[in-house]
């Protein structure tokens, strides 16, 4: 469910302190000083996905502070912000970074910050506990306060399935935002770990980061009837038989976790299909399953209904929110 926070409504004086309640209720408590007179209107749609907390922003020229007063009630999160628009000063750990449009940086609220921003602004954060991004201390300080640049390398990578995340956050369901989220913070320690050099060939890590990127790249093909494990393995130079291993890591078989990935996104656009005219074979070839009635099979099997029941009933009577696992 999305939360709206908006100043729009209130009277230009009123603004300030109803921005300053906002911007700390969504984040962490914050020093908010806005630059204009007469202040831009500001607003913040938020959703949760799992403890990863997406956040749009939009308001005028203003500085945010975290002092040692506020670091003092303890809380630890880090926070990834995507600059849409606008150009953003931080500041911590010693360094100071212009954030520009396709640019995104890190905070750390454990320690002193500010970040300045001169004119009205746009940007998505993503904010969530210190403890959920494996990485080293040391690692996470020599990175905050730093310009990442969202359309090249590794860093490309980690602003696109961001961006595509808040996107799609409004609607994805628990279990799939907990996943999705999880997989964003795994991209962004591999980004981390690749920035500081530690990622050392045949090192456990480097395996979890190989995971990441090949559960990426067969995100993006879903909907391809030919995705397979050769496929995926020679588009990542591997062989078939470590691509097997790495899903082993998690206990499930490559061809397992893409039948469930693709019946998550079946079963959500049965849920929109009536109304826009689309029967539930179109709904399956979308997302790869080129055989109906196989594509019916491992729906009742994973979901206790079939396809037609789901797009018909939705989420009225006993239906289960998590595909069970099984053979394929």
């Amino acid at each position: 469910m999305s939360v709206v926070l908006s100043t729009a409504s209130l009277p230009a004086a009123d603004r300030g302190e109803r921005w300053h309640h906002a911007v700390s209720r969504t984040f962490i408590p914050l020093d908010v000083r806005l630059h204009e007179d007469d202040p831009t209107p500001g607003r913040i749609v938020s959703h949760q996905l799992g403890s990863l907390r997406v956040a749009h922003v939009q308001a005028g020229p203003q500085t945010v502070t975290r002092n040692k007063r506020l670091i003092r009630d303890g809380k630890e999160f880090v926070i990834l912000t995507l600059q849409h628009r606008g150009t953003a000063i931080k500041e911590q750990d010693g360094r100071q970074a212009r954030i520009g449009p396709g640019d995104f940086s890190l905070s750390d609220s454990s320690r002193l910050f500010r970040k300045q921003v001169q004119s009205r602004f746009s940007f998505t954060s993503f904010h969530f506990p210190r403890e959920d991004l494996r990485v080293r201390d040391e690692d996470l300080r020599a990175l905050t306060a730093t310009a990442f640049t969202g359309r090249e390398g590794g860093a490309a990578l980690v602003a696109t399935y961001f961006a595509r995340l808040a996107r799609e956050a409004a609607g994805l369901d628990a279990p799939a935002g907990r996943q999705f989220a999880a997989t964003a913070l795994d991209l962004l320690a591999l980004l981390v770990n690749e920035r500081r050099g530690r990622l050392a060939p045949r090192a456990p890590e480097a395996a979890a980061a190989t995971l990441v990127r090949v559960k990426d790249h067969i995100l993006r093909n879903l909907s391809d009837p030919d995705l397979s494990p050769p496929g995926i393995a020679a588009a990542h130079f591997m062989s078939v038989r470590y691509l097997h291993k790495l899903f082993q890591l998690e206990g499930v078989t490559v061809g397992e976790w893409i039948r469930t990935q693709r019946l998550e996104r079946c079963r959500r656009d049965l849920l929109l299909s009536p109304a826009l005219g689309q029967g539930v074979a179109t709904v399956a070839r979308r997302w790869g399953f080129v055989s109906p009635s196989h594509f019916s099979r491992s729906f009742r099997a994973a979901y206790g209904r079939t396809p037609r029941e789901w797009q018909t009933h939705g989420l009225s009577g006993e239906a289960r929110t998590e595909p069970r696992r099984g053979r394929r």
